[in-house]
């Protein structure tokens, strides 16, 4: 068994994929940084 092969055959185990939508992760993360400043504002605490 080559060291190809071996790799071939293992499970993935859940962990983080190299294909996500990237663009999708960028806009959720810009909103969630507005959202936690917007209540930062409104709350009074800066």
């Amino acid at each position: 068994m080559t060291a190809h092969s071996a790799t071939a055959t293992r499970a993935r185990t859940g962990g983080p994929q190299g294909d996500g939508p990237k663009i999708l992760e960028h806009v959720l993360g810009w909103t969630l940084v507005v959202v936690v400043a917007m209540l930062v504002t409104q709350l009074g605490l800066l």
